[in-house]
């Protein structure tokens, strides 16, 4: 006897991004017992068809929590209240004052050339590549990451595919970067064009730090990502099961949904090199790999600490900080305000 299906629509605590998004349709999507999933950042719902023979709703919640529970997600049949955690801040802006003070000394000596006229770095690329890695935006990365460790661990491979999936990720990033960034020559920006651009990717910057803050919810609707479709597809690529299958996922990431990777992509577009979009993105890439071997070899989440949210809003402050100083050199080049910085 065939089990009616039903639909039913339920609160998904801990959703922060579109990656969010994603990751909560495919985990509830392979349970065997629901037929159709669709997530929505908007007000932080999922809508479920599916058998669950007669259950009741806080029941069902309770279910479809446990697979999600590891990515920090849990779901219920209330509402969910947005409760900013305004004492975070007292850690946090230390934190991103101490940060200011480093980055200004080394940017003082030359050590560390992170702002440069307006433009992206391979320091600030690096440096956001790091934030990325330990922020919401990474967290299909990360589920794909531990869905593959935990699939290559039962057949007795565990060293060979993390090598695979992390050479993949780093190569596919030099490669398609500099794609991205060969394509950008064929629009020929002129100076005004390219600052202009600049300026655009500092205001993305500017919304990714908004958002780690956690305080404003409308702000995460404004958020860029690729078609959900091609993100689905690049997700879809770790349920292979061939050799080749860690190499491909590494390769997939690219195409994810994370607004680090898409605004530092938006970059290697207005370089015009394929070197020098290559480059961006290898260094992205880069600074992504320390905390991404963690998660390899362990269970490493900072989504799942107790302090993540003293990070999170450390984090946006600094990304806030980059944004700042890139739009303010860029209006400086455009001419609109003058020079406000020495460094």
């Amino acid at each position: 006897m065939k089990t009616t299906e039903q639909k039913y629509t339920f609160h998904v605590h801990g959703m922060h991004c579109n990656a969010c998004v994603l990751l909560t349709e495919q985990t509830l999507g392979s349970l065997s017992n629901v037929h159709e999933v669709k997530a929505h950042l908007k007000n932080h719902s999922v809508d479920i068809v599916g058998a669950f023979e007669g259950k009741s709703p806080e029941v069902i919640a309770k279910e479809l929590t446990a697979p999600l529970l590891s990515h920090g997600y849990t779901v219920s049949v209330e509402q969910q209240v947005h409760a900013p955690q305004w004492q975070d801040f007292k850690t946090a802006v230390p934190v991103a004052l101490v940060f200011i003070a480093v980055f200004i000394a080394l940017q003082n000596m030359g050590i560390v050339n992170v702002v440069s006229g307006g433009e992206v770095t391979y320091g600030t690329a690096f440096v956001i590549g790091v934030i990325a890695s330990l922020s919401t935006c990474m967290a299909v990365v990360g589920g794909l990451l531990l869905s593959m460790s935990a699939t290559f661990a039962k057949e007795g491979s565990r060293v060979k595919p993390q090598l695979m999936f992390h050479a993949g990720r780093i190569v596919s990033f030099f490669i398609f970067g500099g794609v991205i960034g060969a394509l950008g020559s064929a629009f020929t920006l002129n100076t005004i064009a390219t600052v202009t651009l600049n300026v655009i990717i500092a205001v993305v910057m500017l919304m990714l730090g908004i958002n780690l803050l956690d305080i404003f919810q409308g702000a995460k609707k404004w958020q860029i990502t690729v078609p959900k479709f091609i993100a689905r597809r690049a997700h879809g690529v770790a349920t292979l099961n061939h050799t080749l299958t860690p190499l491909l996922v590494g390769v997939a990431t690219f195409f994810l949904p994370c607004g680090f990777t898409q605004s530092m992509q938006l970059y290697a577009l207005s370089t015009g090199s394929f070197i020098s979009g290559g480059l961006t993105m290898l260094v992205f890439a880069l600074g992504t790999l320390p905390v991404l071997s963690l998660i390899s070899f362990g269970s490493f989440s900072i989504a799942k600490n107790a302090r993540s949210g003293i990070f999170f809003k450390s984090a946006g402050l600094i990304v806030i900080l980059f944004a700042v100083f890139n739009l303010i050199n860029s209006l400086v080049i455009l001419g609109i305000i003058p020079p406000v910085f020495n460094f």
